[in-house]
Formats: C-alpha cells, structure tokens, sequence
C-alpha cells in the first residue's frame, strides 16, 4: 500500500502493544480505525486517544465466531471495506505439552489461532468485492505469529502450535490471493521478545476457559516468559513501523529479530539433512541446565 489517507484500518488486540501501537501510526496516516480488543477499560482509553479521528471502538473476543461476524457487519455498515487488517489479538501460555488442559488448548487456539482465521474469512471477501468494483482499491492483511511460529521452544508446547498454525495459514493467505487478485497482499508478522502485555495475557482470560492450578512446568514458563519479554530491547512502537514499512515495500516476512534466524536456519538443516531435532540451548547450556533442574525440582 501505499495511500492511507481516508481508508480504513481494523485492528485486534488495539488496547495495548502492537496493536496500539499500529493504531497510533494508521491514524496518523489518517485512516479510520477500527480498534477491538477483549479489554474494556484499555480500549476505552485506545478510543480516547483518538479523539478527533473516525474511530469505531468495540469489544470483542475474536475466538468468536458470532462477536467477529457483529464486528465484520458494523465496519460493512460503518467504513465500507476495510483497506488494512491486522489479525493481531493474541495471548500466552506455556508448561510440558501433556499438562496443558482442555481449557489451555481452547482458549490459546481459539484467540492466537481462531482469532486470525475470523479476521481472514470475514474481511477477505469484503476486500476483494471492494477491488473488483474498483481497480484503484488496494489491501493488506497482516497477521501477528512469533518466533515461537518458526521454531519450537520446549516448555511452551501450546503457543508454539498456535503460532505454526499462523504462520502456516498466512503463508497459504499470500499464495492463494496471488491466484486471484494483484490488489490484495498480506504479511506475516514474527516478533521474538517484545516489552508488550502478552505476558500476563491470562489476565483476560474467559471465566468459562479458566484452567485449574497451573503446574510447576507452566508457572515456570510463566516466570521465563515474563524476564524474556520485559528485557525485551525492541519496542513494539518499533514494530509498528516494521509492519508499515513491509506494507509500503509489499514484503511478506516481518521479523523483529532477524538475528534470530539462525534458530531458524538449524531447524531446517535438522529437516533437511533428516536428523534429530537440535538442542535449543546448544549455545547456552546453562539455561538448558537451568530449566531441567527447575522441572525436576532440583
């Protein structure tokens, strides 16, 4: 993309971090926006930040079906198409993968995962009537993966799939736009440790999805979580940019650590070459030694 002025942005996950922080740049490319997110009170003062700008604000859990169809319906109503979406809505969990319970795998699956496959299904069709009635419109979808969605980190068994499956279904999302359209393009969004609130993301965590006592493993992956992403060095004000910045130029992959690619380059190579997986920590046992002695309550 490269106009902005006028059109319509629909942001997930608006009250805080990335998406807050794409809204902030959207409006002042002055779009309208669309800001949503599960979080009364942080998406009011998202919407009161704006003031002065076209702005629908409203609360939604995009794990549901039926709030993202209200959400679709009321942009239809209210901006037409929208130009820009972000699938950004999403949330944390970890622990050894046999752990996680019903209620871990649906809610994690049903906002990292669900959440984006709403975004797409409802808002795609809308783009693409909107360009085939007019040959100047042009879109971008991005959805938000993570690192966790290029390689597999142990103790965080849950998150690591629902970001795979992302990464997977926006990869599938550019190759099939590409059959049917040159007005429409997305990106995939792939942050590593970011200072944003997904750390304690179970804050927001539905009543009906409320797991039982966490375990040790998944208390600490709580705490390695939470030192990770606070000393996190890249901001997500950082991001956003990167996220424009890969609009403007149509670039798919956004990575907000290229640097960590090499993790990426090792999980390939253990592909292709058909052996086994490598060790995570290979260039910090310590942190390996670490972890299992805190599994093994030692």
């Amino acid at each position: 993309m490269k106009n902005y002025a006028g059109k319509t942005a629909v942001i997930t996950g608006a009250g805080s971090g990335f998406g807050l922080e794409v809204a902030r740049l959207a409006a002042a490319r002055g779009m309208n926006l669309v800001l949503c997110d599960v979080q009364v009170d942080a998406l009011a003062r998202a919407a009161a930040e704006f003031e002065g700008h076209a702005v629908l604000a409203q609360r939604v859990d995009v794990a549901k079906a039926a709030e993202m169809e209200a959400l679709a319906a009321d942009v239809q109503q209210r901006f037409g198409a929208p130009h820009f979406v972000f699938n950004n809505a999403g949330v944390g969990s970890g622990g050894l993968i046999w752990e996680n319970s019903v209620a871990d795998w649906e809610w994690v699956l049903g906002v990292n995962l669900m959440g984006v496959v709403h975004g797409i299904r409802l808002f795609t069709p809308m783009m693409l009537a909107a360009a085939a009635a007019d040959p100047s419109f042009e879109g971008h979808i991005v959805n938000t993966a993570s690192m966790a969605g290029v390689v597999n980190a142990p103790n965080m068994g849950v998150y690591n799939v629902s970001k795979h499956a992302v990464v997977s279904l926006t990869e599938t999302l550019y190759q099939d736009l590409a059959l049917v359209t040159e007005q429409i393009h997305c990106s995939l969004l792939c942050p590593f440790f970011v200072p944003t609130g997904i750390a304690q993301s179970h804050r927001n965590r539905p009543a009906e999805l409320k797991g039982s006592r966490p375990t040790q493993s998944q208390l600490i992956g709580q705490a390695m979580s939470d030192k990770a992403v606070n000393s996190g060095k890249v901001t997500a004000a950082e991001v956003a940019a990167m996220v424009f910045a890969a609009m403007d130029a149509q670039q798919f992959y956004i990575f907000s650590h290229p640097q960590a690619l090499s993790s990426v380059q090792t999980r390939m190579d253990d592909v292709l070459q058909r052996r086994n997986p490598s060790d995570p920590f290979q260039d910090r046992p310590e942190l390996g030694d670490k972890l299992k002695a805190a599994l093994k309550g030692g």
